[in-house]
């Protein structure tokens, strides 16, 4: 039976213990943060906005992809324990690459937001109804999913020795494939497929929507509302770099720099998947007025029934 082996941080495995605190704590704020995103949004009927629930989407992909990563990082850092079979291997990676797509998808999403309310204000609420953007999250799912069945099943046909080491502390689609002892040639080709009909799409697609958003403020004559247009848009423009740069610098690496340290890599692999959920829900609480209002309200109403309990 194959098995694959987990990778620590290499020359830091003694450590490991210690190590798994900061990435608890990256875990707990991730949870929590983008659960309290979604509560706020649910429970406030004012909320329940096209920009408001594409910002719940986000916060949906993140959490998945933290849940999907967790258990086997902190199985390295916490226990030591790296072994894992080829099926939970091919079912983490599968979750992995799928909600990844889907943050890409739900980023290109907002993006479209924001192109319609600035661009089209008087038909933005007849362009992004309810119905249309539940069609929306629901293409996003398939084709987030959709994309990757056919990889699982390519990398499940092939064969592998029965022990091999990975490149990191979770299952990614590139690794596995480079520990196939057979001709892997389709399978690669169709992951160069997926990144390119999907995270290249999308950045592509991201970027030209902001290339009209700014000349359409551009004709704005008024620089308080060319300011004001642009502020909607600060909090999107974080999130969609926070997922990018790692995402793109590690690519870069793959491309260009054969030589580089281990190291690097895996820590821009872990910039790509923990810094999304970890900062999305502090820069939205803090950029956008009504979650940071809303939650703001709910601390204050934890530290009044708190107090009145305590006396």
């Amino acid at each position: 039976m194959t098995t694959f082996l987990l990778a620590g941080n290499p020359g830091l495995e003694a450590d490991g213990p210690w190590i798994s605190i900061p990435f608890c704590s990256m875990y707990l704020i991730a949870i929590l943060g983008n659960s309290l995103i979604l509560f706020v949004i649910k429970t406030q009927q004012n909320l329940h906005q096209p920009m408001y629930l594409f910002l719940s989407m986000l916060s949906v992909t993140d959490l998945g992809l933290s849940v999907s990563t967790l258990p086997t990082i902190l199985s390295v850092f916490m226990f030591n324990t790296r072994e894992i079979g080829v099926d939970v291997c091919l079912t983490q990676l599968f979750f992995i690459h799928t909600f990844s797509i889907m943050e890409s998808s739900v980023l290109l999403a907002m993006a479209f937001d924001r192109f319609v309310a600035i661009r089209h204000p008087l038909r933005y609420a007849s362009t992004l109804t309810s119905a249309r953007i539940g069609h929306i999250g629901l293409a996003i799912i398939i084709r987030g999913s959709g994309l990757h069945i056919p990889a699982v099943i390519l990398l499940k046909r092939l064969r592998y020795s029965k022990i091999q080491p990975l490149s990191y502390s979770y299952c990614l689609h590139p690794d596995v494939m480079k520990m196939a002892c057979a001709d892997t040639t389709p399978s690669s080709f169709y992951g160069l497929f997926i990144v390119l009909s999907s995270l290249g799409l999308d950045s592509v697609l991201i970027v030209l929507s902001y290339i009209m958003i700014f000349k359409t403020v551009q004709s704005i004559t008024s620089w308080q509302e060319r300011l004001k247009a642009l502020n909607t848009c600060v909090s999107h423009i974080c999130a969609t770099l926070l997922f990018y740069t790692p995402l793109i610098s590690l690519s870069m690496i793959h491309r260009f720099e054969k030589k580089a340290l281990p190291q690097s890599q895996i820590l821009l692999s872990y910039l790509h998947l923990l810094l999304p959920p970890v900062l999305n829900p502090i820069v939205y609480s803090i950029k956008n007025k009504e979650i940071h209002k809303r939650i703001m309200k709910i601390f204050q109403n934890y530290s009044t029934n708190r107090l009145q309990w305590e006396h």
